[in-house]
């Protein structure tokens, strides 16, 4: 009996050591389950069908290179882009035993999924959820509305509006500028940053019209371009996105307009087919990549596209995993409470240069890049949607320079 324990001792003193020594691999070989949450159907299906497979795709590539040692699996879930549908899916979710959840198309849907996961956290310890926010960009997010359970993966509208009119305020030749955005929180908050930015660096310029529009259902932008052409703008400035932008480029290029697009999301699905040739030299996009960044980035796209007959541009996805990863591997652990702890400050480095968790408000601070639709040359040799056409880097932003202040008052666990 005594030689048996001593044994049993034996093996548990061992097995001990063991775990002392390695303790950063405590949680090598867990699956991590993401529930993807956003719109599988309607006008913004295929965005959402798009980045579906981008998370799959980088899962495979970082399941198998990730200092934690984990596995991703992601779980598409249908949110119709509707707040209410967006609950459901996340109830659906947690019930299936899901600890960290990812969403960006509409910041309409990102608010309610921040004060579901808030609410939830509080009624249910040790069953905490993470939200890792891809793309939804309303400033309120990372301010008043802040969460310590909330990581934005994404540059917010008002860092984006910042080096966009850095840009613009250099341009003598841009006087009069038109307004047009989606009827929901990201299109007021455009055109509310659009005209404090550009009133504080060219207040000579003139806002000569501005307009909502309902999002995901106009399906004939040709009215608009019409009060636009009216207007007399030489610019316009829009935070409209999949088959909103698509659709108001394509009746621009229909009606003659020959002014300028500043765009967020030019590069997303069926947008630089709808540019086409016509738009050379005067659409341009703000953004944290593009086409023609080179290196690890160039081969991740070239491949992409391949395989899917698709271009890549949710480039959030990997510093979803990227910080994933590493935070997991410093947690030593996948619990969301220390991996959230692990987040907070956390410096990586990227595709897009080194990035930053801000620890005030859960605002990664990154380099952005402002470019120019044009045809592809031997330096610029990506072709947007077989188009012939790709996105040249005209200027770049450091982190510094689009970085705006928080007014966020983070309440932490505990």
């Amino acid at each position: 009996m005594y030689s048996s324990c001593k044994h049993v001792l034996k093996a548990t003193v061992a097995a001990s050591l063991i775990a002392a020594a390695l303790p950063v691999l405590a949680q090598k070989g867990e699956t991590v389950k993401i529930a993807w949450i956003d719109p599988l159907s309607g006008l913004m299906a295929p965005v959402g069908q798009n980045q579906v497979k981008s998370f799959q795709f980088f899962a495979e590539k970082f399941n198998a290179s990730n200092p934690a040692g984990v596995k991703f699996e992601i779980i598409p879930i249908d949110n119709k882009l509707s707040p209410a549908e967006s609950l459901n899916a996340l109830k659906s979710a947690i019930d299936q035993g899901v600890r960290y959840v990812t969403q960006g198309n509409g910041s309409g849907a990102a608010l309610a999924i921040v004060d579901a996961v808030n609410k939830h956290n509080e009624r249910n310890p040790g069953k905490e959820v993470v939200y890792l926010n891809h793309s939804a960009v309303d400033p309120d997010l990372t301010n008043s509305k802040c969460s310590y359970w909330h990581f934005r993966m994404d540059v917010d509208t008002s860092m984006k509006m910042e080096a966009l009119t850095s840009f613009i305020k250099d341009q003598p030749d841009i006087k009069k500028i038109y307004l047009l955005n989606q009827n929901y929180a990201h299109g007021h908050q455009v055109a509310k940053y659009a005209k404090e930015t550009l009133g504080r660096k060219r207040p000579d310029i003139q806002i000569v019209g501005e307009d909502l529009h309902p999002l995901a259902q106009v399906r004939d932008f040709a009215p608009y371009v019409a009060k636009i052409k009216a207007s007399g703008a030489d610019s316009v400035i829009t935070g409209n996105w999949g088959s909103d932008l698509a659709l108001l480029i394509k009746a621009a290029n229909e009606a003659g307009y020959t002014g300028r697009f500043f765009t967020y999301y030019a590069g997303v699905t069926g947008t630089p087919t709808a540019l086409g040739q016509g738009s050379a030299g005067r659409v341009y996009q703000i953004a944290y990549n593009h086409y023609n960044m080179g290196g690890q980035m160039q081969k991740w796209q070239e491949e992409f596209q391949k395989k899917f007959d698709a271009d890549f541009f949710t480039g959030s996805v990997i510093h979803i995993y990227t910080l994933l990863g590493e935070a997991m591997a410093k947690a030593k652990s996948t619990d969301p409470v220390k991996v959230a702890a692990a987040l907070e400050g956390l410096k990586s480095k990227s595709f897009n240069g080194e990035v930053e968790m801000r620890k005030t408000d859960h605002q990664l601070q990154q380099t952005l890049y402002l470019s120019v639709w044009q045809k592809t040359d031997a330096k610029n040799s990506y072709s947007a949607e077989k188009t012939g056409m790709t996105f040249v880097p005209v200027r770049t932003f450091e982190p510094y320079v689009s970085s705006t202040p928080t007014s966020c008052q983070m309440k932490r666990p505990g």
